[in-house]
Order: C-alpha cells, then structure tokens, then sequence
C-alpha cells in the first residue's frame, strides 16, 4: 500500500524490499539506520523524498537501489525488487536513451542466476508485446525462473479475456502465469484499504464466468503464496552449490591467515625476502621464456626464445639469400683483379691473389646480416624483459630498476657479442683455406673424385618427369603416362611420380 503510484514513470530507482514475518510491524531503511517507522504514510514520503534526491525533481532516474525492510505479521518472508517499467519516450529531465539506460538498469537485475524474474503484464494489452516477458525471455530462454503476473484483468474489452494466458497456453512458462486484480487510482485516492481490495479481487474471480474455475490458483494471496514457495524451493536448490562456493573461498582464505599469522609488517626481514622472492620469480621467469617450459604458453604469438631461434633459423639464412651480386659486375671485379695482379706480365693461369682478393669482399659482405641478427635477438632479450617485469608492477619503482638494471646488462653483452661477431668473420677474411672439398684446387680432389665414380656418381638421377606413350597397340586408348627416371645406370619408369 505503501509504495508510490501515479501516471508516467514513478519507480525512477531499484527498490529493494525485504519482507520479514514479525509479531509487531514497522518499517527501516537502509539509508535512516536505527529510525523504525509505523506510519506507513511516512514510508511513501520518504521513499519519493530519497528518490527524489539522488535522481532529482524532474524525472531522471538512478540504479542506486534503495534498501527497505518490513517487518509485519501480515506478511510471509520474502526479498522483492521493484524496478522501473520500460520508458519509450524521454519526459523531463530524462536522457534521450532513457529506454536503454532502463534496459540496462532492469538487466543488472535479473540476469543473476539465483534470482526469479516476476514478469508483470496489463491484461488489455498483446501479450505478444509485453517488454516484461521479453526481457526475461532475453535472460532466462528455457522460462525457467519466470513468473507471469496478469493484471487489469476487469479492464478487458467486454466479450474478451485472458484465459488462454492463464492456463499457460498461449506463450509458454515453466512456473506458469498467475492473474490479479490491483485498486484502480479511484480506488487509492478514495483510501480503500488493501483488505477491501483483496475481498472485491475474489469476488471478482468467484463471479467472472471465464475465471470461476480456476478462482483458487488467480488473486494476490495466491500470488504471494506461490512466490514464497517458489523462493523457498529455490533456496533450497541454489543453497549447495552456494556453500561450497563459501566453503571453498573459506579454506583459500584460512590458508592467507596462516601465512600472515606471525606477519609484521614493519619487520625488515620481511621486506628483505619479499624483494628476494620478487627478483627470484623475475629470473625464474626470464628463464623460462627463453629455454621453454615456461607455465603460461603464450598460443597467440611466439615469444622469447622460440623467436630468437626464429631469427637464427629462418631471419638469419633469409638475410644471407637476399645479399644479391650481380653477376655481370662480379665478372668484370674478376677480370680487372686478374689483370692488375698480372700487372705487365701476359699470365696463364689465374692466380691465387685474385682469387682471395675477390672472395675476402664477397665475406665482409657477411657482416651486415650478421650485425642484423646481433639486433634483432637483442630486441627480443629487451622485449622479454619486459614481460617479465609485469609481475613487479605493483612496485613501479623495483620494475622500473629491473627493467634498467637487466637491459643495461644485456646492452654491455651486446657490444661484446658485436666484437666477438666481426672478429669471427674478421678470421675468415684473413686466411682462406682452399684445402677444402667444394675447391677445385682441392689435394684429394683426384684421389676422391676416382672414388665418387664407383660408388656414388654409378647410379646418380640424371633427368626425370612424365613422359607419354603412344600408339601401344596392347593397351586400348592408344596412349599412357609413366614417371620416367633416367640414371646413370638405368632407365626406369612408374605408374606415378610417387
């Protein structure tokens, strides 16, 4: 009786109401703690005054719920929440998305699991176009946890009503539809009470021609039975996997205790093996991203040391394929390099000095690829780094030294390896060892290539590829093809290339 009503939009915030069986009756609110009002009147005022002064004078509306608890011999135990009807159209100060703000207001609500959806539609309206079942059919599509409420149901066009509803018949819900009948406003502005109301809706439903056979499942006493006993069983439902829940987060917690129990905080020790355990841990995991192993395998990207084997394996020969010379020009740096160390002298064979002095360029080219690879690994050591300090970013300060300390470290490391790089290649340039098999000039080179033509060059592969034969007079179609292989030794072919 108590909660405000009118034309447009009246609940502008949640409400939520706790009804509490009790031997006398009163009213509290979370907002007044200790104030017990008797005065149901005063409830109205002051829920109006409290919406009033978080959403304003004109029609705003706020999700800040307001908490009320009723305590009353005249009700069963039960937790509601009032929300706002869906607003099409702005009025006041209300925002042009009032409708979505609503939505999402409404939304919060009754998309928790472990609560039930009370659906409220106007009898002299398509059910078919009820918001309030469409937004629970959005949450809850099986219409497990939704409750349909009927009301107007005297407000039917004469000839009509809502039977087919009623009995659960036209749209379907687990926990079926329950019709009543509210006071019209000449009712509340008249002041009749809510127990004349009561007896008026079961006359109403005794005497209806459509709804006399069911008058003991419609009404408000009904509705408010059902509700109870629905939440009851939905307690008892939701309650075990609810304690579990508590007990589990119980444990996890007792652990934390045990762990802090001896704690203090000013205790320098504590600090000390704090700081320890957090570098301990940035290593551990450094480590990890560049050996492997690591415990969170990162499957979006590759990391750490599987790219800088990337850049080793792949990056590193790509950059070598790419160094192109241009043949023309290396022939004609040949040809000069021959001449001018013939200088005057006419020659006849191609000294060694033009040799190496084309080959030594050819070497040094190695360096820029090299130096390459040195970066690349570099900047993937600094990106690693910084993974792993990501724990520490609680403490910016011991993160941001971390971060310093590491990659400064991982620079010094980088000239040297730089050094170490060139002087690599430096060695290479300074003596060629033509002693070597790919070499021409090779000493074995007679002794060997005796050798590789008895074994290995007897059967090596000369040409292969498909080949067609025609005019086969055995075969019909006239002609076929057959994989030939054609080695040093023999000619064989195959059904296929396999």
């Amino acid at each position: 009786d108590f909660l405000p009503r009118g034309s447009g939009i009246v609940t502008r915030r949640p409400l939520v109401l706790q009804l509490v069986t009790a031997k006398t009756e009163y009213a509290e609110f979370l907002h007044c703690k200790g104030r017990k009002f008797t005065d149901f009147d005063e409830v109205r005022q002051e829920i109006e005054a409290e919406t009033d002064r978080v959403t304003g004078l004109n029609k705003g509306i706020s999700s800040i719920p307001i908490n009320l608890r009723v305590y009353s011999p005249h009700v069963l135990s039960l937790t509601l929440v009032d929300l706002p009807g869906i607003t099409k159209v702005p009025v006041g100060d209300q925002p042009p998305d009032i409708e979505q703000q609503i939505r999402e207001m409404i939304m919060q609500f009754i998309s928790r699991e472990n609560c039930l959806i009370l659906a409220v539609t106007p009898a002299n309206t398509d059910l078919a176009n009820s918001d309030a079942l469409k937004l629970a059919k959005e949450v809850d599509p099986q219409g497990l946890r939704t409750i349909g409420v009927i009301t107007k149901l005297d407000l039917m066009d004469e000839g009509t009503d809502a039977t087919e509803i009623l009995e659960n018949k036209l749209l379907p819900l687990r926990r079926g539809y329950i019709g009543v009948v509210n006071r019209s406003q000449k009712d509340i502005d008249g002041k009749k009470d809510i127990k004349a109301a009561m007896l008026a809706e079961r006359k109403f439903f005794l005497s209806h021609p459509a709804y006399r056979h069911m008058a003991d499942r419609m009404g408000t006493p009904y509705l408010q039975k059902v509700l109870n006993q629905q939440l009851t069983n939905h307690i008892r439902d939701t309650l075990p996997t609810f304690r579990s829940k508590l007990q589990s987060q119980l444990l996890s917690i007792e652990h934390e205790v045990e762990a802090y129990k001896n704690f203090k905080p000013e205790d320098p020790t504590r600090k000390t093996k704090a700081l320890l355990q957090m570098v301990q841990q940035f290593s551990v995991d450094f480590e990890k991203r560049i050996e492997g192993s690591g415990d969170q395998v990162d499957t979006l990207e590759l990391s750490g040391g599987a790219k800088i084997n990337r850049i080793f394996h792949e990056r590193f020969p790509f950059e070598l394929v790419k160094m192109e010379f241009n043949e023309k020009e290396l022939r004609r740096e040949i040809s000069y390099a021959i001449k001018n160390i013939h200088g005057i002298r006419t020659g006849l064979f191609t000294p060694d000095m033009a040799f190496e002095a084309i080959v030594k360029k050819q070497i040094v080219k190695l360096k820029g690829p090299c130096l390459k690879s040195v970066d690349l690994v570099m900047q993937e050591l600094i990106n690693t780094v910084k993974k792993c300090t990501k724990k520490l970013a609680t403490y910016p300060r011991l993160c941001e030294e971390t971060e310093r300390i590491v990659a400064g470290h991982i620079r010094d490391r980088e000239e040297k390896t730089k050094e170490q790089v060139l002087l690599l290649i430096d060695i290479q340039v300074s003596y060629i060892n033509t002693n070597h098999e790919d070499f021409i000039g090779f000493a074995n080179a007679q002794q060997r290539s005796s050798q590789v033509n008895k074994s290995a060059v007897g059967n090596q592969v000369i040409r292969k590829g498909w080949l067609t034969i025609n005019n086969i007079g055995i075969m019909k179609g006239g002609s076929k093809e057959y994989w030939f292989v054609l080695t040093a030794e023999s000619l064989s072919w195959y059904k296929d290339d396999e």
